[in-house]
C-alpha cells in the first residue's frame, strides 16, 4: 500500500534466470498481469504461460505491485506451472460449465444467459494468479451463477417475489459443508509495509481480493499469538476462515468485505490501545472471533423488516435481535464441524466460557441496545478496573460496537464508498417494504434521504459520543480515531449546506419562471 505520491516510483526486483542475475524494473501502478508478462519475458518463458514466483526459501511471493523487494543476494525465481498441474483444475472448470448448461437449459433467453455465463468465467480465469486460487474462484463462480439463476427465475415468475430472509431452515447445512481437503488459497508473503498498515485505522480495505483478505486474517491470528494460545491446527484455521467467507452473502454492505473491515479495525484497536498488556489472550481471541462472525449470513434486511414482515427468523427468536441471534447460530454451526473447529483443543469448560462470551459480543451489535450498553460503560469508565470481569465484558461489548460502525474513522476516500453501499442496501429494503405494505423508516427512503442527512445525525449522536467515552480510557485514540469523526461530521455538514443552497435556488427559479415572483 503506497501513498498517492509514491505510486509512480519505479520498483526493482532481481531474478535467477539460468544461473544469472536479471534485474526487472516496473512501476508501482502496473497491474499484476503486466508484471506477469514482464517476468515471463525476463525469464525467456512464453508470455501466456501460467507462472509462480518463489523466494530463495521456496515460499510463494504475490505477483503484484506491493510484492516485497529483494537484492542480488536473495534472488526470486520464476517457475512455469506444468500442464499436469493445471489439468485437474481445467477439468473442474469443464464440470462447472456442464452444470451451468444443465441448470439454464430450460430457462428463457438461453443464448443471453450462456453468453453471460461464458463472460463471467472468462473474467474469473483472467483473475487467477496462482494455480491454487482456482478452486476458491470456482466456488465463487457457482455462487454468482446461482444468484443469477434465482434473479432470472424471480423475474419470470410474476407476482410477489419471495423475501430472501424468509429462510428454509431445512437447508441450513448446505452452505456449511466444507471441503475436506486443505483449502488452497495461496499464502501471500505480506510486505512489512502491509503488516504495519494492518495495525492502523487508515488501512484501505478496498484494495484487496477475498483470498488476500483471508491471508491477512490468518496472519492476525498468528501475530496475536492466538494459534499458539488455543493450540489451533493451522490447516483448521484456514478451513474455518474459508467457511466464514463462504457464509457471508453478496449484499451491497453486509458482506465479507465488511466482515474484514470490522476485524481489521478490531486488530488495529488491539494494537493502538495496547490491549495485549491489559487483556488475556483468551479475551483477544474472543474479540477477533466475534468480529469475524458478527454478521454471518446477513440477508440484507434489518431486524425491523424481519419483525414487521414476521419472517421465520423473527418467529424463531421471538422478535428479540433475530439477525444477531442468527449470526451466532451460524457461527457455532460452522465451529461444530470438526474440520472447522479452531477451538477443538480447548477443554470443554473453557470452550463454554468462550462460546458465551462470543454470543454476548455478537448480540451487543444490535443497535437497538446501543443506549443501554453505552450507559453501562459510562458508569464504569471513570473507575475502570481491568481485574473486574463485569467491567472487561462491558469494554469488549463497546469495542465490537465501535469496530462494527467505524467506517467514518477511516480516510474519506475509504469511508465514503461504504455510505453508498449502505444506502443501496437501505433502498432495497425500503422498496420491498413499500411493495409489501410495511412501514418505511425515513432514513431508508430513497425519496427522503441524502448522504449528508444520513450521516450527520449518526456521527454527531452515535459515533462521536461513543468514541469520546472510549477515549477516556484510551486517550491515544483521540488523534487517530476521534478527530477523523469530527472532521467527517464537518465534511457532511458542509455538503448539506451546499445541498440546501442548491434546493433553495432551484425553488426560486421555479417560482420565477412561473411568474410567482416575491415582492421587491
Amino acid at each position: 500500500m503506497g501513498s498517492g505520491s509514491s505510486s509512480y516510483i519505479t520498483k526493482s526486483i532481481y531474478l535467477d534466470v539460468d544461473g544469472k542475475v536479471q534485474k526487472v524494473l516496473f512501476s508501482r501502478h502496473c497491474s499484476p498481469c503486466d508484471i506477469k508478462e514482464l517476468l515471463c519475458s525476463s525469464s525467456n518463458i512464453p508470455r501466456n504461460t501460467a507462472i509462480m514466483l518463489v523466494d530463495p526459501e521456496g515460499a510463494l511471493v504475490s505477483i503484484d505491485p506491493t510484492m516485497p523487494t529483494n537484492s542480488p543476494n536473495s534472488l526470486y525465481k520464476v517457475i512455469p506451472l506444468s500442464t499436469s498441474q493445471l489439468g485437474e483444475k481445467e477439468d473442474m472448470f469443464q464440470n462447472v460449465l456442464s452444470q451451468v448448461a444443465e441448470q439454464f437449459s430450460r430457462a428463457f433467453r438461453i443464448n443471453e444467459l450462456k453468453t453471460e455465463v461464458t463472460t463471467r468465467l472468462a473474467m474469473l480465469e483472467k483473475r487467477v494468479e496462482l494455480e491454487g486460487l482456482k478452486v476458491v474462484e470456482i466456488e465463487k463462480c457457482r455462487n454468482d451463477l446461482k444468484k443469477l439463476r434465482d434473479e432470472m427465475t424471480s423475474k419470470g415468475g410474476g407476482g410477489r417475489v419471495n423475501c430472501p430472509c424468509k429462510y428454509n431452515f431445512s437447508d441450513d447445512g448446505k452452505k456449511l459443508t466444507p471441503r475436506r481437503d486443505v483449502p488452497s488459497y495461496p499464502k501471500y508473503t505480506l510486505s512489512q509495509e502491509t503488516i504495519e498498515a494492518l495495525k492502523k485505522p487508515t488501512f484501505d480495505v478496498w484494495h484487496w481480493e477475498h483470498n488476500e483478505m483471508l491471508s491477512c486474517l490468518e496472519y492476525m491470528y498468528h501475530d496475536l499469538g492466538l494459534v499458539k494460545e488455543f493450540n489451533m491446527n493451522p490447516i483448521t484455521l484456514k478451513r474455518w476462515l474459508l467457511a466464514i467467507q463462504e457464509n457471508y452473502r453478496s449484499n451491497p454492505f453486509h458482506n465479507f468485505r465488511h466482515c474484514f473491515c470490522v476485524s481489521q479495525m478490531m486488530y488495529g484497536m488491539i494494537h493502538l490501545c495496547n490491549l495485549q498488556e491489559k487483556l488475556t489472550l483468551t479475551d483477544l481471541g474472543i474479540l477477533m472471533t466475534a468480529a469475524i462472525c458478527h454478521d454471518l449470513d446477513h440477508p440484507g434486511y434489518n431486524n425491523t423488516y424481519q419483525i414487521n414482515a414476521r419472517t421465520e427468523l423473527a418467529v424463531r427468536y421471538n422478535d428479540i435481535s433475530p439477525l444477531e441471534n442468527h449470526h451466532c447460530a451460524v457461527a457455532f454451526q460452522i465451529l461444530a464441524l470438526p474440520e472447522c473447529n479452531i477451538f477443538a483443543n480447548v477443554d470443554p469448560e473453557t470452550f463454554k466460557q468462550i462460546r458465551q462470551a462470543i454470543i454476548t459480543l455478537i448480540l451487543a451489535t444490535d443497535m437497538a441496545r446501543h443506549g443501554e450498553i453505552l450507559d453501562s460503560f459510562k458508569q464504569k469508565v471513570d473507575n475502570f478496573d481491568f481485574t473486574n470481569e463485569e467491567h472487561v465484558t462491558c469494554l469488549k461489548m463497546v469495542l465490537i460496537k465501535c469496530c462494527d460502525i467505524s467506517n467514518e474513522v477511516r480516510p474519506t476516500e475509504v469511508a465514503e464508498p461504504w455510505v453508498d453501499c449502505l444506502l443501496e442496501e437501505y433502498f432495497m429494503q425500503s422498496d420491498r417494504e413499500k411493495s409489501e405494505g410495511l412501514p418505511v423508516a425515513p432514513f431508508m427512503d430513497r425519496d427522503k434521504v441524502t448522504k449528508p442527512t444520513a450521516q450527520i445525525g449518526f456521527i454527531k449522536f452515535v459515533l462521536i459520543p461513543m468514541f469520546e467515552t472510549v477515549m477516556k480510557l484510551f486517550p491515544q485514540i483521540e488523534e487517530i480515531m476521534v478527530q477523523p469523526l469530527r472532521d467527517s461530521r464537518d465534511h457532511y455538514e458542509e455538503l448539506k449546506q451546499i445541498d440546501d443552497a442548491m434546493t433553495e435556488g432551484s425553488c426560486f427559479l421555479t417560482r420565477f419562471r412561473s411568474g410567482n415572483r416575491a415582492p421587491v
